[in-house]
């Protein structure tokens, strides 16, 4: 099991989890295509498989290695993304002009902290928002969801965190500023021909793609309708 292998299998699909959803075939995964003719047992003792925890670790190294993109996209499942892919899904979705506009204070205060120093791991990241403790959880753990469906934060590598090592998460602006410069002046034809490309493979993608987007489309005629009733309001005032 190389690095270098397993970016080529990422490059080939556009997007691969990198554990199969109870062995289903969809998704594909990275499992299901270094090992394809063997079901995946989540076991960690003595008597488990071993390339279940070297494909863990092997999860790590190509999220700092830069030629994928690691996110937590699909259901909140660790998910690889071929770069020509990601900057796609970027500027389909992190430049919605929604995206960032219908985030909440939770979410933004994620985000500027992140913009300013990346990666953090959990527990810096929680410090630094004010986010500790269990009756925060909750809000953290919604906040990620979003920056994670709307491609605005990505996995970069992990931390020693305390018992157990965590993700260290960082702005997609800051730790792949190349990607997100292409996003920026992409046409949509371009993004919507390689998006294509993996939703005629992969078409549980293109679900999960297909609600955030409606999402951040009602987000956008939310605000545009809360617009229009204030200068009415105003207009009534005067």
């Amino acid at each position: 099991m190389s690095l270098k292998k397993a970016v080529q299998k990422i490059e080939k699909c556009g997007a691969l989890l990198v554990f199969p959803i109870d062995n289903r075939k969809e998704p594909y995964s990275l499992w299901s295509e270094l090992y394809p003719k063997s079901e995946m047992r989540w076991e960690w003792d003595e008597s488990g498989d071993n390339r279940v925890a070297e494909l863990w670790h092997l999860r790590t190294e190509l999220s700092l290695c830069k030629k994928v993109v690691y996110s937590k996209w699909y259901k909140g499942r660790a998910t690889f993304f071929s770069r020509l892919v990601f900057s796609a899904l970027l500027r389909e979705l992190a430049f919605h002009s929604s995206s960032t506009r219908s985030l909440s204070e939770t979410a933004q205060q994620v985000l500027q902290v992140l913009e300013q120093e990346s990666p953090l791991s959990t527990k810096v990241l929680k410090r630094e928002t004010g986010l500790k403790g269990k009756d925060q959880e909750g809000a953290y753990t919604k906040a990620l969801k979003v920056l994670w469906d709307r491609m605005l934060i990505v996995g970069f590598g992990e931390v020693e965190d305390g018992a157990f090592p965590s993700l260290a998460m960082g702005a997609t602006a800051l730790l792949f500023d190349d990607l997100w410069e292409e996003a920026k002046t992409m046409r949509a034809e371009e993004s919507q021909s390689r998006l294509h490309l993996l939703f005629s493979e992969q078409p549980l993608y293109r679900k999960e793609f297909q609600k955030i987007k409606q999402g951040l489309e009602k987000s956008c005629l939310e605000s545009t309708r809360k617009g229009i009733l204030r200068g009415s309001d105003i207009f009534l005032r005067r």
